[in-house]
């Protein structure tokens, strides 16, 4: 029986910027309807392996493939999502938390963008499983930090993606707006979207995450999360018993 082809497929991958290698041999496959917590010390990678998973830094070796894609393609197509920390993003900028989930639809319309009914109702829909009705016409900056999480997961929905890509959607987060975005993960997943969430919050893994990959350049171990985040497992990937990875 032919094996299902993984949602995220990154095999062998080395990146260097300049002298620095960034990846050094890193490999991940995450299959569909699965949840995997990416974790990893300032500097082990991350932020690279997500960039390489979107197709925006050149691969010194490797290949990645989403859903069988090139990275592009799957951006293209709106298959790929990505959820950016909060750092990442100009907050100042005059934009509606409607039109930040808008954006999910542009990739099916042609070049004026122009919504129509069916998108429309798409991004109320999202903005509904999100809890932002509400505030849709508020500037995305005066939102919450988990608002705004709320907000860019929304695009995703609305964009029908089926590989999500997070960097720290935790991160600045309230309570509330974490045990939503932890449910709104689960439901993605149930509906068989992928899911890789880069985290330093160890304690939220275990209930959230069906998987964990622990990276150091490369992948230092990849499995359940009662397994792969034994003490001697993080030691490794935090750099607390001296190796090299």
């Amino acid at each position: 029986m032919t094996e299902p082809q993984p949602a995220i497929a990154a095999r062998n991958l080395l990146v260097r910027y300049g002298e620095v290698t960034a990846l050094d041999g890193a490999s991940l496959e995450v299959g569909a309807g699965r949840i995997c917590a990416l974790i990893g010390m300032n500097g082990a990678g991350k932020s690279t392996l997500f960039r390489a998973l979107m197709g925006q830094v050149r691969l010194d070796a490797g290949t990645v493939q989403i859903l069988g894609l090139a990275p592009a393609e799957a951006r293209r197509t709106g298959l790929l999502g990505y959820v950016p920390q909060h750092e990442a993003v100009d907050w100042d900028f005059p934009v509606s938390v409607r039109t930040v989930v808008a954006m999910g639809r542009y990739g099916r319309l042609g070049i004026r963008r122009t919504l129509r009914a069916a998108d429309r109702d798409a991004v109320a829909a999202a903005l509904e499983q999100v809890r932002l009705t509400e505030l849709a016409d508020r500037p995305i900056g005066a939102l919450s930090g988990g608002q705004r999480k709320r907000a860019f997961i929304a695009r995703c929905i609305a964009q029908q993606a089926q590989v999500l890509l997070l960097d720290e959607p935790f991160a600045g987060v309230d309570r509330p707006s974490e045990a939503l975005i932890s449910d709104l993960l689960r439901s993605l997943a149930a509906q068989g979207v992928a899911t890789l969430i880069a985290t330093h919050d160890l304690q939220a893994v275990p209930a959230l995450a069906d998987e964990v990959a622990l990276l150091r350049r490369r992948v230092l171990a990849h499995g359940f999360p009662a397994e792969t985040l034994r003490p001697e497992r993080l030691a490794l990937a935090f750099g607390m018993d001296g190796a090299a990875a």
